[in-house]
């Protein structure tokens, strides 16, 4: 599987990819039911949470855009007044309000030291269970390693855990608010 740092000319397949690999994930699909809805703000989302990485070199694409993943290296985090816009403007009335529940708990998670973080990563879901997620997680981390540097994320599906455990990753805690799903912030030491 060949593994490429993306180039802003990558956003859209990029996007897209991460837009059908989240279509069934539990945390977008609780804050997004809506189909609809759904479609129009993910790629915002994506946008506002990783967008960065484009610019910056941080970002990782499949061969053939089988999948993605958006990190953020020290000193760069997402577009979070974006993030609490397009969430508030989308997600139905009846969880708007652990919404900023869920956030702060991200925060409170957040290492305080430098660190990378991994706001985003998916597979095509035609392509997930070809090795796809892990060929991603590897590259990445050779790139963190060489800067010696920690590693975090906050895993929004539980099927995923086992394949951030193999790279070394180990659950922190649990982030959750009302009716959410349950997310688990994971950490990875500096190697």
């Amino acid at each position: 599987m060949k593994i490429r740092t993306g180039t802003p000319l990558d956003e859209a397949q990029a996007t897209a990819v991460l837009t059908l690999a989240f279509s069934n994930d539990p945390m977008a699909r609780w804050s997004l039911p809506d189909a609809a809805k759904f479609l129009a703000a993910f790629p915002l989302l994506t946008k506002a949470f990783g967008g960065s990485s484009f610019e910056g070199g941080t970002s990782f694409i499949a061969e053939g855009f089988a999948g993605a993943a958006l990190w953020l290296p020290p000193g760069v985090g997402p577009d979070d007044e974006s993030l609490v816009r397009i969430l508030v403007e989308n997600a139905s009335d009846d969880i708007k309000d652990d919404m900023p529940k869920i956030f702060e708990q991200m925060e409170e998670f957040h290492p305080a030291e430098p660190h990378w973080y991994l706001p985003m990563i998916g597979v095509d879901p035609a392509r997930q269970g070809d090795g796809v997620g892990s060929a991603l997680m590897a590259e990445a981390l050779k790139v963190i390693d060489r800067n010696g540097a920690i590693a975090y994320l906050e895993s929004s599906n539980p099927r995923n855990i086992s394949l951030y455990k193999r790279h070394g990753f180990e659950v922190i805690g649990e982030i959750q608010s009302g009716s959410s799903p349950t997310v688990r912030p994971m950490l990875r030491k500096a190697r």
